[in-house]
């Protein structure tokens, strides 16, 4: 495992994640959680007394998290293939959408069954990595950060913060903007 990448998964991560908002005990959604960059964090940072659902559609990229919470003996890990997830109404403290939106063909529905899920208040943040001012791609090529805020708006979220923040993407450390949100 590359350094920077075991030191986020050790430390980092799990402050990074504090600091835009997760608490302890709380229950997390991360969508396209990918191998754990995200995850293994959340988990840590909400402890034992928390959640932590872990959901991607690549069965490879879910087994790899697995094996890699084994390894960190955390526990509290659930991995999901689907965006329906099968939880209930008001379910999740927190959801992290991190570096996936660009690949979302219908977003409304996306943030729609993220609303549901979550709680009244609860967090919703986003790292909208590969906007038009940011390595610019996919699905996000021609909006600007103020457009993803707009669009997330629509679905009735308040915008709540714009973080400058050093965080993981991909395998290294690079420095993006967080946006969070509230149901």
């Amino acid at each position: 495992m590359k350094t920077e990448v075991k030191k986020w998964l050790t430390f980092d991560g799990a402050l990074f994640l504090r600091k835009i908002g997760l608490k302890k005990g709380q229950t997390i959604v991360e969508f396209g959680c990918g191998e754990g960059h995200y995850t293994i964090p959340a988990a840590k940072a909400v402890g034992k007394k928390g959640k932590v659902y872990a959901v991607d559609n690549d069965k490879e990229v879910l087994n790899a998290l697995g094996r890699r919470a084994e390894e960190e003996n955390i526990d509290t890990i659930e991995v999901k293939r689907q965006l329906k997830i099968g939880i209930g109404d008001n379910f999740a403290d927190a959801v992290l959408l991190y570096d996936v939106i660009h690949l979302v063909s219908n977003r409304d529905k996306l943030y729609k069954e993220i609303y549901r899920i979550l709680k009244p208040g609860g967090l919703l943040s986003v790292y909208p990595k590969h906007y038009m001012a940011d390595d610019a791609g996919w699905g996000l090529k021609d909006i600007s950060l103020d457009d993803v805020i707009e669009e997330i708006e629509k679905v009735k979220f308040h915008f709540e913060r714009r973080f400058f923040k050093t965080l993981m993407h991909d395998d290294y450390y690079d420095k993006g903007y967080i946006l969070n949100f509230r149901r």
